[in-house]
């Protein structure tokens, strides 16, 4: 099964074969590295930029604006900060236009901690994300979501956030990718660069890949139950996941919502869920204050008060100013598995 980045890289491929994609840039996405985690290796189309985030943005913004599909990388969502005002302006252009100008452009960065980061190379970035009106913003949980979801971005007319779990790119995934080969290792002689002096003369042997577009907006639920909802995304999605298989061996049922958009989101799938547990946990890494979570268990509140049968609560990052590098610092400003069980438990065992 591929990885992440390699899925996102076919998905890239498959663009430019497929989707009229003719501009994937950002710094060391071209050759020979083809970007830190090695998603866009092989790419025809991939070229690098300097060091300068707001020119990476400004770019996309004005090759979109031309009407042609584009994706832009920022190496670090770390780095990303420094664009916000850029970003407003992709995102209010369509509406300021009068819908003469779409914006078919996808920035793509990889969020959140768990690679040993520190500082500099921890940050979340989807409650920034979720503030910046006219961008849909996607993160992936798993490499054939990863694919579907990128497709998906770079056929829509808006710009597009596409948020990648930093800890999750080497993470193979347990579902093959349409027309991806079955053979581990053939994808790897196929479409991974060797090591060494002959990676500049290398060049892929790409797959005859399928088309998969997962509609944003659409939520999945990866695990069925009937005594807890818990709703999340990206690698911590995987948590929930494991502590859902955990707790069904207590006797425990916990349903899982991977919400695979963060905006727009399905409220439906969300409310369908509650409907029937009477009880939900959103978890996610960002930090705890004016999380996004936040905002979701607000409208559970408002719109489902009197179908709870306990408050809505949210699992988040620590409000620090940063993530240290040691382990123990890492793993104590994010929820781990045990976070995630002990809150599950407890609002199980809460009663009305």
């Amino acid at each position: 099964m591929a990885s992440m980045a390699q899925a996102i890289r076919m998905a890239l491929h498959f663009a430019e074969e497929n989707m009229g994609l003719k501009d994937v840039f950002g710094q060391d996405v071209g050759a020979p590295l083809g970007g830190v985690f090695t998603a866009t290796q092989g790419l025809k189309t991939a070229w690098n930029t300097p060091l300068d985030e707001r020119g990476i943005i400004s770019m996309a913004t004005g090759i979109a604006m031309t009407g042609e599909r584009c994706v832009a990388e920022i190496q670090f969502a770390d780095y990303i900060f420094n664009t916000m005002d850029l970003l407003k302006i992709a995102g209010n252009t369509n509406w300021v236009s009068n819908g003469n100008y779409t914006l078919p452009m996808v920035v793509m960065t990889p969020v959140g901690a768990g690679i040993r980061g520190s500082v500099y190379h921890s940050h979340s970035f989807d409650a920034w994300a979720s503030r910046l009106p006219g961008w849909k913003v996607v993160m992936p949980s798993n490499a054939r979501e990863a694919y579907g979801l990128l497709l998906a971005a770079i056929d829509d007319p808006n710009p597009v956030l596409f948020l990648k779990p930093k800890a999750l790119m080497r993470v193979r995934g347990d579902e093959l990718i349409p027309g991806e080969p079955a053979d581990q290792k053939e994808l790897k002689n196929r479409i991974d660069a060797p090591l060494g002096d002959t990676r500049h003369k290398w060049r892929p042997q790409w797959p005859a890949l399928e088309e998969l577009k997962i509609k944003i907006g659409e939520a999945r639920v990866t695990r069925e139950g009937d005594q807890l909802t818990v709703v999340s995304y990206g690698r911590h999605l995987l948590m929930c996941n494991k502590v859902a298989d955990d707790l069904k061996a207590d006797g425990h049922s916990v349903e899982i919502i991977d919400l695979r958009s963060i905006y727009p989101y399905d409220w439906q799938a969300i409310k369908k869920s509650v409907s029937k547990t009477r009880k939900v946990l959103f978890v996610n890494e960002d930090t705890e204050v004016t999380n996004f979570a936040e905002h979701l268990a607000y409208r559970v509140t408002q719109e489902m008060f009197y179908q709870l049968d306990a408050a809505p609560r949210v699992l988040a990052g620590k409000n620090l100013p940063g993530i240290g590098l040691h382990p123990n610092l890492e793993e104590n400003s994010v929820p781990q598995n045990h976070d995630i069980e002990n809150a599950c438990r407890e609002l199980i065992a809460e009663m009305p």
